[in-house]
């Protein structure tokens, strides 16, 4: 895990009840992919809820599901992975509801609200831009395909967003190639090309990865401007706790396909309810702590995903586990104090793997 100094910001204490019914509902959710050695489940049974002009943090160590989830949202999830159940309701800006987890994959409307309603930053934009294309050109496809505009309106656009996201002389830089570009810059014009379409929900998967401190902030900044500016909600996929006590008003801790707690950011950093959750917040450094003293680590590492432990899934590494208990049933997740946590420590409810 990337070491983060934290610090606790007072002002997390006010942070406001969500207002209107979500802009994005996950119920129940599973996606998983069918292999040759077993079936993998990333995403088992996820619930959540996104708002407009609200940041929700997901976060975990690598390989709990979170990029999954993301790609789930947006029907993009490779062969040989599937949705196998749940639903995903999109509320439109007219007030329609709109279940993208049923709909046809490849069809006119879920068309329409990939890259339009719904924008996603990837964790590695040269992954995702085109490395033959011109910058330029991506970005004024992603408008013509949404809007209808002429190409010299387009243009005029993508140098404009271009120099929204703080990329220098950016009339030039349209004719550039991703691999012409810095790493920033390459993350700042896929921040543009998602926002082009003024999008009404964000998802970012760990849009600031392998990008020095200065720029990492300058994003995280502008992700925030943004989404003031639109009223977006907003989706942030890290393991960054750092990021999260900077931005999310709300937060939910994955692990192994499952929310293990979730709650508003305070909640969660001054009142952590779940094992996994405290033992995130203490393996990170904090201000005023002694140099020589050592870190606490998470024993163990996340289980294979084609051995998934009985019981919690948590409880291999687990410092309270309880036998006999953790090891019969999957906890489910209910309220208790201001946050949701899946833990026997607070329930004896189970729910079905």
């Amino acid at each position: 895990m990337q070491q983060t100094l934290m610090h606790t910001d007072p002002a997390m204490a006010t942070i406001s009840k969500p207002e209107g019914p979500p802009l994005l509902e996950i119920s129940g959710l599973k996606t998983q992919f069918f292999t040759d050695d077993g079936v993998v489940k990333a995403v088992n049974g996820v619930d959540l809820s996104i708002f407009s002009n609200r940041t929700l943090c997901v976060l975990g160590e690598s390989g709990c599901g979170k990029s999954i989830l993301a790609r789930s949202i947006l029907r993009i999830v490779d062969a040989p992975g599937r949705i196998t159940e749940g639903s995903i309701v999109y509320r439109s800006a007219d007030g329609r509801s709109i279940d993208l987890a049923a709909a046809r994959q490849g069809s006119r409307e879920l068309r329409a609200i990939r890259g339009d309603d719904i924008a996603m930053i990837f964790q590695e934009p040269m992954s995702s831009l085109g490395p033959i294309t011109r910058i330029g050109k991506q970005i004024t496809e992603t408008i013509l395909l949404h809007r209808k505009i002429s190409k010299a309106e387009a243009k005029e656009i993508a140098i404009e967003l271009l120099d929204k996201v703080g990329i220098p002389k950016p009339a030039e830089r349209l004719n550039s190639y991703p691999f012409e570009l810095s790493g920033g810059m390459r993350q700042r014009a896929m921040i543009a090309m998602a926002l082009s379409c003024r999008p009404r929900l964000l998802i970012a998967d760990e849009p600031t990865t392998a990008l020095d401190v200065t720029t990492q902030a300058q994003i995280l900044d502008l992700i925030a401007e943004l989404k003031e500016e639109l009223e977006m909600g907003v989706m942030l996929i890290t393991h960054d706790l750092g990021v999260v006590a900077e931005v999310a008003e709300d937060v939910a801790v994955m692990y192994m396909g499952k929310i293990v707690e979730k709650g508003d950011v305070f909640s969660i950093f001054e009142n952590p309810q779940h094992p996994y959750t405290r033992a995130l917040l203490k393996s990170v450094p904090r201000i005023g702590a002694s140099r020589k003293a050592r870190l606490p680590a998470i024993r163990g590492m996340v289980p294979h995903p084609l051995a998934v432990p009985s019981g919690c899934t948590f409880r291999t590494r687990c410092d309270s586990f309880m036998p006999g208990v953790c090891d019969q049933k999957q906890p489910a997740l209910v309220e208790h104090d201001d946050s949701q946590v899946a833990c026997f420590l607070h329930s004896q409810e189970t729910t079905d793997d």
